[in-house]
């Protein structure tokens, strides 16, 4: 037996109401460049479309730490607490995992193209049906009991990442009716200190989830947004075993990767 999907609960946006919202403050956006308005590489906290954020961004200024202090309550990460086999998430458990095996792989560096040595780089997804082990998760799709969904390295001298895992599959939020998230890995960097971290998300190209989700089309900037979506690499598939995609992560300058500006649920 399937939901009912005559249409949205009183309490759910629709689809076309949610993408009506996005194309309208696109185009809002690109008058606003044509008078000189600045350009946003980067996500709109208080953006309607997503309609949870307009409870969660911040609405006061930020309290200053001192992150001295900090660093002496987090944890500390350094080469010998990685194993090799942690950027590999396909071979954690007994089994195979079930879906599309790939590879990622790509540099970290900075605005001038130089690389981030040694960086910590962590990565979280659903499995290839879309579900994430987590409690929170309840979308009745299977729990794969051979992939978890993590994993962790650091680059190398060159800046270098390189992760195998399981494509992942799109799934259902509850933003607004019938709501699905493209598919996505998340990336967590981290820099010399835990106050460093930076969040953000990998797509897959040409998923035709992109134009109507709310979270990818927050950031205004079409070109930002491109820098969020892998390309395929055929150099990095692998024969017979794994198709690879390449996405490179630039972490500052104008140039650079979008970044959460905190820890997101989706």
């Amino acid at each position: 037996m399937t939901p009912d999907a005559s249409g949205p609960p009183p309490a759910l946006d629709s689809q076309a109401r949610l993408s009506a919202e996005i194309e309208a403050a696109h185009r809002a956006y690109e008058q606003g460049l044509d008078r000189g308005a600045p350009a946003e590489s980067g996500p709109r906290l208080d953006w309607p479309p997503y309609r949870s954020s307009l409870l969660r961004h911040p609405t006061k200024d930020l309290h200053h730490a001192d992150p001295e202090t900090i660093e002496l309550f987090a944890p500390v990460f350094g080469e010998r607490d990685i194993g090799a086999l942690e950027a590999d998430l396909t071979v954690q458990h007994h089994g195979e995992p079930i879906g599309e095996r790939i590879v990622v792989r790509g540099r970290v560096v900075d605005g001038e193209g130089r690389p981030v040595r040694r960086q910590l780089v962590e990565v979280w997804q659903a499995n290839a049906a879309g579900r994430y082990v987590h409690k929170r998760d309840q979308h009745p799709a299977p729990i794969d009991p051979n992939f978890t969904g993590v994993g962790r390295m650091l680059t190398d001298d060159d800046g270098w990442y390189r992760f195998q895992t399981i494509k992942p599959g799109p799934y259902p939020w509850k933003n607004h009716f019938n709501a699905w998230r493209p598919a996505h890995i998340h990336f967590s960097l981290f820099g010399r200190e835990l106050t460093q971290r930076v969040v953000t998300q990998m797509y897959f190209p040409g998923d035709p989830l992109f134009a109507l989700d709310p979270i990818y089309q927050s950031i205004q900037d079409a070109r930002a947004r491109d820098r969020l979506v892998a390309a395929y690499d055929h150099d990095v598939s692998e024969h017979e075993w794994a198709t690879g995609y390449r996405w490179d992560i630039v972490l500052t300058g104008s140039h650079r990767t979008w970044t959460e500006p905190e820890d997101g649920d989706e």
